[in-house]
């Protein structure tokens, strides 16, 4: 689950069938199999409950053991069942993880949403003008920003924080967007720059 925190991009193999994302397998962590994992749950180590987690290609991984990869809160070092030397846990990196929808906790806010159910959503401004389509959520280290495809033209970023996006609208299919000014504003040269025309 996810108020406004971390995921992924989107791979281009479709998720398991109404599937959440929530987490993906990095580097491998010593010699004996495991591997550390970041999470996109409110809480990590709800991972092992959730267990097995589904990976696109149809593969269930059994968490075996989780626990606390150091200072950042949303990464593990996670041990799978059947992942027993360091070769086949760098076989697992980048993998994603997903479980299904009706394994996970309903949002608890109005503030809460799955990044999943994001993708998809039309974007306008508040004062009605369409953006385009949410197409991917990312989080890059200090917070989350949607990725927005305009009819043409290239994608727009957008933080995800309630003071630019103050609605989110699930059963609408919509979002709204409060730009703070030059969110939007093409990268114009420097004065004297040359610009080829």
């Amino acid at each position: 689950m996810a108020g406004r925190h971390s995921a992924p991009e989107a791979g281009a193999v479709p998720a398991p069938a109404d599937a959440i994302l929530v987490a993906q397998i990095g580097a491998a962590h010593g010699l004996k199999g495991e591997v550390r994992v970041k999470a996109f749950t409110a809480d990590p180590q709800s991972l092992k409950r959730y267990s097995p987690l589904a990976a696109r290609d149809g593969r269930l991984l059994h968490v075996e053991a989780a626990r606390p990869a150091g200072a950042s809160p949303d990464m593990l070092v996670v041990r799978f069942r059947g992942i027993a030397d360091r070769d086949a846990a760098e076989a697992l990196n980048r993998t994603e993880l997903f479980v299904p929808r009706d394994r996970l906790p309903a949002t608890e806010g109005e503030d809460e949403f799955y990044h999943a159910d994001l993708i998809g959503l039309a974007a306008a401004t508040i004062a009605g003008e369409a953006l385009g389509t949410v197409i991917a959520v990312h989080n890059f280290g200090a917070g989350d920003i949607l990725e927005i495809a305009p009819r043409r033209g290239p994608t727009l970023l957008v933080p995800f924080t309630r003071a630019i996006v103050p609605t989110v609208d699930i059963p609408g299919r919509r979002l709204t967007v409060d730009p703070p000014p030059g969110l939007f504003d093409e990268a114009r040269p420097e004065d004297g720059e040359d610009t080829g025309a």
